[in-house]
């Protein structure tokens, strides 16, 4: 395959980079780099007041239409229109610059598609442009308690009440509810329904005091990225279900499916700067030098990154195999997870230690790397185990036998997050 994308493309390359250049200054310069993961805490009203700058640029959304091969038309919600291949420029770009990390993305990249796909035209009015503005976040409600990769297994419920739903249930591992204004959230509407039946998809506006909880769960990095959220009565509208009553399951699988995509050649170049940051401590510390062991671990480790680039290029030219989600996502958690393993490694013992500030007796906190080493344990289960991976690569793909399910073995969601991203 062609992996070059040509006289046109580079130079929409090099107009998204001015812009890049000339928007990224100030306090924008001053977060870069700030909000990803172990930093979730950092730099939020910076990174939401980037987001309205994007939106000003029309660079929310500008996968949502297809344009005509140039990126200077406007689309319907305000949003530029782009090709598949523009896309991925402005998002390797975006990455590139160190930008802040992103507050909208669960918006803009899960939800927008699936109103276009699924939603009626009201809908897209309603929520689409104030996405692309960069004035509106979501957080997604899909896992539960006993219903994560199992995501058939949800028990939220929401009751008819004239023009409206009542919300009764918990979601967990709900990334960012504790700054969103609105959740997607899955729902039983039909009582007594089981597994794939019944299930609504419906938004919900987060602004309820005494109806909706929102509590943080501590993570290894020290951060709280990730939330429960309890929801007592909360009001739905009756409008604001997507795909109509008891198509929940199937928007919810439709959602899942934009889920990887553009978004996995962007968190390559973040990878790419991570794995810098290992060579660059291996060389320091003599570590590569010293262990030929290591040495060729860290070869491998940058050759399998290209790999994954070269698959996902490839996956996103038009390749049909249902099964390249999953690998894609086998692929990118193993090798991410590794990383950070070959970080501590290069340190040795001091690996367990970090600066101190003598002069406040402050304890230390955790460097980048040290961060890396903690949030990546998760990366095998959030965003759907390996073990669901490989289920469904078995079974959909190879047409092996299916697994015997037991109460704990259902198998349901191809994503289901274990961190709802």
């Amino acid at each position: 395959m062609d992996f070059e994308f040509g006289a046109e493309g580079e130079a929409f390359r090099a107009e998204a980079r001015a812009w890049l250049r000339e928007h990224l200054v100030g306090d924008f310069a001053q977060a870069k780099g700030r909000g990803g993961p172990g930093s979730e805490h950092e730099g939020g009203d910076v990174r939401r007041a980037w987001e309205r700058e994007l939106g000003g640029g029309g660079w929310i959304g500008i996968g949502w239409e297809t344009g005509p091969g140039t990126f200077t038309g406007k689309g319907e919600y305000g949003n530029r229109t782009a090709t598949l291949t523009q896309q991925v420029i402005w998002a390797e770009e975006f990455a590139r610059a160190e930008a802040p990390a992103r507050y909208g993305h669960i918006g803009e990249n899960l939800l927008a598609p699936t109103l276009l796909a699924y939603g009626s035209d009201e809908q897209k009015q309603e929520f689409l442009p104030g996405i692309a503005r960069g004035e509106q976040f979501w957080c997604q409600g899909y896992s539960e308690p006993g219903a994560g990769s199992d995501l058939a297994g949800i028990r939220t419920a929401a009751v008819r009440d004239g023009d409206t739903y009542r919300v009764s249930g918990q979601k967990i591992w709900t990334s960012l509810a504790h700054d969103a204004d609105w959740c997607f959230v899955l729902a039983r509407t039909e009582a007594g329904s089981k597994r794939h039946q019944g299930i609504s998809f419906l938004l919900v506006p987060m602004d309820q005091p005494g109806r909706i909880e929102v509590r943080p769960i501590q993570q290894l990095t020290g951060t709280s990225e990730f939330n429960e959220v309890f929801f007592d009565g909360a009001v739905a509208s009756a409008a604001h279900v997507v795909g109509g009553e008891g198509n929940g399951w199937q928007v919810a699988m439709g959602l899942l499916a934009f889920e990887r995509g553009v978004s996995t050649l962007v968190q390559q170049i973040g990878f790419a700067e991570e794995l810098g940051r290992v060579l660059k401590e291996a060389a320091a510390s003599g570590a590569a030098d010293r262990d030929p062991v290591l040495r060729d671990r860290l070869v491998r480790q940058w050759a399998e990154l290209r790999t994954m680039r070269w698959n996902a290029l490839r996956t996103l030219g038009g390749t049909s195999d249902q099964g390249a989600p999953s690998v894609a996502k086998l692929l990118w958690g193993g090798w991410h997870q590794r990383l950070g393993e070959l970080a501590m490694q290069v340190r040795g013992t001091l690996a367990t230690i970090g600066p101190y500030d003598w002069s406040e007796q402050r304890p230390y906190e955790l460097d980048a790397l040290q961060r890396l080493f903690l949030f990546t344990r998760a990366d095998t289960i959030y965003g759907g185990s390996d073990e669901i991976q490989r289920g469904i690569i078995a079974e959909r793909v190879l047409g092996l036998p299916k697994e015997p399910k037991g109460p704990q073995r259902a198998q349901g969601a191809q994503g289901s997050q274990g961190g709802d991203r």
